[in-house]
């Protein structure tokens, strides 16, 4: 049988699942759609999801629960938008929050003009927003974020601890990110998860985001995978990827490796031997 470059092995502990979200239908979309003028509005500033959005979050949070992938994931890491906040708490978070429970909710009642019950941070992982996986930046309102002393207040259970500034000082109303900025951000916040201990993460984040950054690594992959990898998330789509750290970036040893050799005894390989035999028979 001849060798093949077709397949690819990696060590166990140099690699992530990850789990890619695009957020559920917002209002932006809804009037995007009909207008694209509208993606301009200072009316839909950090947009919410809509009633059908929120419809979307259901489907998804079934989903997660029949497969057991809500078991599994260790982290969720979000866009500090309204729409990824009130997607990522509504498909991972716990069950209803009940008055006088011990841990803070995940969403208080009617969260961004939901409409939805509160909803528990028992039972489910912690919740990190991160601004590296927000949308493009600038121009279009939808993708402004609000303050993170409100989102606190909405979200209580959410550690918005690793951003810097209460406002968004990122964003700016004359000038839109490029793709090409959007990629190599998102190539970045893709390195910077091989700083967290958790293998199996969840991300929830925005189409534009999502698309540049999976196109970037398309380049490397055969025309097929790339072409998989290069497709526009739906709402409320989930897929599940492979992060591989190729550049020693982790620091992590393997849970499941082995040593061997416990207790020490003569192990020598029949191919090992036959090498030093060759090499000693050499140099006679």
């Amino acid at each position: 049988m001849e060798a093949s470059a077709g397949t690819a092995l990696y060590p166990a502990h140099r690699c992530k699942t990850i789990y890619l979200v695009r957020h559920a239908q917002g209002i932006h979309n809804v009037e995007g759609e009909k207008d694209f003028a509208a993606y301009k509005s200072h009316a839909l500033l950090d947009a919410q999801l809509t009633p059908l959005g929120w419809s979307q979050v259901d489907t998804l949070r079934e989903h997660v629960t029949k497969s057991g992938l809500a078991k599994k994931i260790e982290l969720v890491v979000v866009s500090p938008l309204l729409r990824t906040l009130q997607t990522a708490v509504g498909v991972f978070g716990g069950g209803n929050y009940t008055d006088g429970a011990s841990a803070s909710p995940l969403m208080v009642e009617g969260a961004g003009n939901s409409g939805r019950q509160p909803i528990s941070s028992l039972n489910c992982p912690p919740f990190l927003a991160v601004e590296a996986c927000r949308e493009h930046l600038g121009v279009h309102p939808c993708d402004k974020r609000s303050s993170i002393t409100k989102y606190r207040t909405l979200f209580p259970a959410i550690d918005f601890s690793l951003i810097e500034n209460d406002e968004d000082v990122l964003w700016e109303p004359d000038v839109r990110e490029t793709n090409e900025s959007v990629a190599l951000r998102g190539m970045k916040f893709f390195d910077w998860l091989w700083t967290r201990k958790e293998k199996e993460i969840a991300i929830v984040s925005h189409s534009g985001f999502l698309y540049h950054t999976l196109n970037m690594y398309g380049k490397e992959c055969h025309p097929t995978i790339a072409e998989e990898l290069g497709k526009h998330f739906a709402n409320c789509e989930l897929r599940s990827m492979v992060l591989v750290d190729r550049s020693n970036l982790g620091s992590d040893s393997s849970t499941y490796n082995f040593a061997g050799k416990i207790p020490a005894g003569l192990d020598m390989p029949s191919d090992v031997a036959d090498e030093k035999h060759a090499e000693e028979a050499s140099k006679n």
